[in-house]
């Protein structure tokens, strides 16, 4: 019996790329497993689980469908996010897949993994933090990690981060916004 959404030549649970299938009720943890390689776009040391824009993984009969929500309403990285996972699942033997974009509720800063924070940091972006949304001075500089730092501007190199420079190492950085 095939899986539902996938289609391989091999007559066994092996997709192309050797990744097993698993039984039918363990296909959404492979889907969600493949998500996990999909790199956001404009951070690519992040990947779409790093960022928690993956809502839901529906199987649909002989589909798959993926809910994702973007950071920003009007993101310009959503419609390239959305072909990197049909591209990642169709590499793996999907056929049939559903990018589904969802507005409601609300993407947050709090769906971001503690590990991509870490990474955020690591690639010279201060990573978000809950007790403001855009602080006008005291954002950790990813580069010194100094905090006397000053807001530049609310929109930095895209619309859901905010330009910082370090009045220390003088060196300007993202500060990636809370919301």
């Amino acid at each position: 019996m095939k899986e539902p959404g996938l289609h391989n030549n091999k007559g066994d649970n092996e997709l192309p790329g050797s990744l097993k299938v698993p039984p039918l009720e363990g296909l959404r943890e492979a889907v969600r497993q493949i998500l996990e390689t999909v790199t956001d776009p404009e951070i690519p040391v992040l990947t779409i689980a790093d960022m928690g824009i993956v809502r839901d993984i529906k199987i649909n009969g002989d589909g798959v469908e993926v809910i994702i929500t973007p950071t920003y309403t009007g993101c310009p990285a959503m419609d390239m996010i959305a072909m990197n996972i049909k591209l990642a699942l169709l590499e793996k033997g999907f056929v049939n897949v559903k990018v589904t974009p969802v507005l409601s509720p609300a993407w947050t800063t709090d769906w971001m993994s503690e590990e991509g924070k870490r990474k955020l940091e690591a690639y010279g972006i201060a990573a978000p933090d809950k007790r403001f949304a855009i602080p006008k001075d005291g954002v950790e500089c990813p580069q010194c990690h100094s905090a006397n730092t000053r807001v530049i501007s609310e929109f930095g190199s895209t619309a859901c981060k905010a330009l910082y420079q370090c009045n220390d190492c003088k060196e300007p950085f993202d500060y990636f916004k809370c919301h």
